[in-house]
């Protein structure tokens, strides 16, 4: 059982926020820190990495589609999709990828005031799968398809977007992303027990922006401009997002 859980999603490599929000009261006093994916597809992921690593095993992991491509890039002869992926794989070392392979696709914990949680990427049963929170009641049924009756709450990520929404008598929960936020600059994250309460943990932008160009990663200014200074808003991401959660079908 735990009281008190934070849950960081969507880190996609980026050390300046994941530092911001490790350094948040909550998360430094809580049981346990779930990570619900896509931890180090981005501009530092080696750093990333082993920032979580010396938080020991209070820390959950979870992987995402992210991470999974990642893995795959690693372990192939072929060449990357695309190029900073290559970037990205060659700063991972054994202990890395060892922990890739390993890493589960969905987590449990029981948690004062929400009971048994389960935590995922995308969704309980896929780690590429869209729902949003104005998805139709239809899609969140299917997509909640497979869980346990026992399963009270369901935490996941992917998309970026922070919400909280009661479907099926199923809790969702999405923190956001703590390294790639859509709608406003920020590293969002949640704390869980007895309640759900979304944070937001603000930090230096410009000097995040500087270090990522520092890392030598591809572009990795234009990147930052774009990704840690939120250019793209939430209404964009539901754009690109809502076509993937079949309402259009």
């Amino acid at each position: 059982m735990a009281n008190r859980v934070a849950v960081l999603s969507d880190v996609h490599g980026v050390l300046p926020a994941l530092e911001a929000v490790l350094a948040e009261p909550e998360v430094r006093d809580a049981d346990r820190i779930v990570l619900t994916g896509d931890i180090i597809a981005g501009p530092q992921p080696a750093a990333v990495f082993d920032a979580l690593l010396a938080l020991g095993e209070r820390v959950v992991w979870v992987r995402g589609n992210g991470d999974r491509e990642m893995l795959t890039a690693a372990e192939s002869d072929a060449a990357p999709a695309i190029p900073v992926e290559r970037f990205a794989v060659d700063q991972l070392t054994e202990r890395h990828l060892a922990l890739l392979r390993d890493m589960p696709q969905t987590a449990r914990l029981t948690i004062t005031g929400l009971g048994e949680v389960l935590f995922c990427h995308a969704t309980p049963r896929d780690d590429e799968e869209v729902v949003l929170v104005d998805s139709r009641p239809a899609r969140w049924a299917e997509v909640l398809s497979t869980l346990p009756p026992e399963i009270t709450t369901v935490v996941c990520g992917h998309t970026h977007m922070p919400f909280v929404r009661l479907t099926h008598s199923i809790m969702v929960v999405n923190p956001g992303s703590v390294g790639m936020p859509y709608g406003r600059p920020g590293a969002h994250w949640a704390l869980l027990g007895p309640g759900i309460d979304l944070r937001h943990t603000t930090f230096d932008y410009d000097e995040a922006c500087r270090r990522i160009a520092d890392s030598e990663y591809p572009g990795g200014l234009r990147w930052a401009d774009e990704y840690i200074r939120a250019a793209n808003s939430d209404l964009d991401a539901l754009a690109a997002f809502g076509p993937r959660d079949g309402r259009d079908d």
